[in-house]
């Protein structure tokens, strides 16, 4: 069967209702102020396997042969596809071999484990970790599954426009986050099958943006590395068979930097109460970078799968850029009391202080100064600069440093 075609994109949407859940689209009121536009969210983090990965891997396990089958499996994945492919090798009764970058969140590792799958944990990347997956089907005769770089793994993927479009037919601006392409493939294909008019905007990691500079050089490049927090999105080289369709079908690309992914989730946590991981997180970082207002514009949450130590440290970060949490050093007299006024400003202005730090090797004489750092909570940078005044109306010298939780 040819694929990213219309009849492709209609069996592939049949054929992953047997293994997705529904994810409906989740209208923002909160993005959509901000924003200007109707912004609607698409939320694949909701997936069973946490991530739209299952749809492509599915598909195209079910394409091949029982003989392709039989050999058993094998991919490469930074943990989405891994899952992906995982269960659907279960479902399949297939063995499951996956190979892993080895800066793979242990959450990722745990759940593809979980489903009955073998993990080798390799390389630092995921290209480094294809290479050896590669290797390894060579060796063993493992029928190989490609993360993106499929027709039939796009054509899976693609099913996600399709129920964008039967939700919302007047939708006109998708934006879809990119590591390899698979995603970005299948989405826009689909939808400029269905609407030649719709704008499908690629989303990338300013660390990462592996397919803004193919497009920009007319041919798919290898980047020298791929840094960024979106690990998910961390690809060196995109997919060369599927390079023509995002060539065609591509509108444009935006690059997100891993402060704005920082900041775009606590708005999903605090305004929609859903945890998105930082790839999936690029798109909702990108609807303030589209320069159109009272469109409607849907955003693909592609995953959510993020353990708990990143989720930490991205909240407390997030709330750093905010300026809800932020530390000043302020130098006083070494003498009994000097804290308890230094408080009382505080909590005259309602701020919250976290923790205090007292450094009385400052001066070489603490009875002049003494260096007292507070890190405290605000209601954000509004406030925080009211504490500032008034620390500094009471003589307190204060200055802002580093913020360490």
């Amino acid at each position: 069967m040819d694929m990213l075609t219309l009849d492709a994109f209609e069996k592939a949407s049949e054929k992953v209702k047997e293994v997705t859940l529904e994810t409906k689209l989740v209208y923002s009121q909160y993005l959509s102020e901000q924003t200007g536009n109707k912004v609607f969210l698409k939320p694949e983090n909701m997936q069973f396997t946490g991530a739209y990965k299952v749809r492509g891997a599915y598909f195209k396990i079910s394409t091949l042969t029982d003989e392709e089958r039989a050999k058993g499996l094998i991919t490469a994945s930074a943990g989405n596809h891994a899952q992906g492919v995982a269960y659907a090798a279960k479902c399949y009764g297939a063995k499951a071999v996956i190979v892993m970058p080895t800066t793979t969140p242990l959450i990722k590792v745990n759940r593809t484990k979980s489903y009955g799958a073998e993990v080798v944990l390799y390389g630092d990347v995921y290209d480094e970790a294809c290479a050896k997956a590669l290797e390894l089907a060579k060796e063993n005769g493992y029928t190989f599954i490609h993360p993106f770089d499929d027709e039939a793994v796009a054509t899976g993927q693609g099913s996600i426009a399709m129920e964008i479009f039967k939700e919302l037919p007047l939708v006109e601006y998708i934006l879809v986050p990119i590591g390899g392409g698979g995603l970005a493939t299948g989405v826009s294909t689909l939808a400029k099958l269905l609407n030649p008019k719709i704008k499908v905007i690629g989303v990338e990691p300013v660390g990462a943006a592996c397919m803004k500079a193919s497009l920009e050089a007319g041919k798919v490049v290898t980047l020298p590395s791929a840094n960024t927090i979106a690990d998910g999105t961390a690809v060196k080289t995109p997919g060369s068979k599927i390079f023509p369709y995002l060539q065609k079908n591509l509108d444009d690309i935006i690059t997100i930097e891993d402060d704005e992914i920082i900041v775009s989730f606590l708005d999903m946590v605090e305004n929609h109460k859903m945890i998105v991981e930082n790839s999936g997180l690029l798109t909702v970082a990108a609807l303030r970078h589209l320069n159109v207002k009272g469109k409607k514009v849907v955003s693909i949450l592609s995953g959510g799968n993020m353990d708990v130590i990143t989720m930490s440290s991205v909240v407390q970060q997030g709330l750093i850029f905010r300026d809800r949490i932020f530390t000043v050093s302020v130098l006083l007299p070494d003498k009994p009391g000097m804290l308890h006024k230094v408080s009382g400003v505080i909590a005259e202005l309602q701020g919250n202080v976290i923790k205090l730090e007292h450094n009385q090797f400052v001066s070489t004489n603490r009875n002049v100064s003494v260096e007292l750092r507070i890190t405290l909570e605000s209601f954000g940078t509004e406030h925080k600069e009211r504490i500032m005044k008034k620390l500094e109306e009471e003589g307190y010298r204060p200055k802002i440093v580093r913020t360490s939780l």
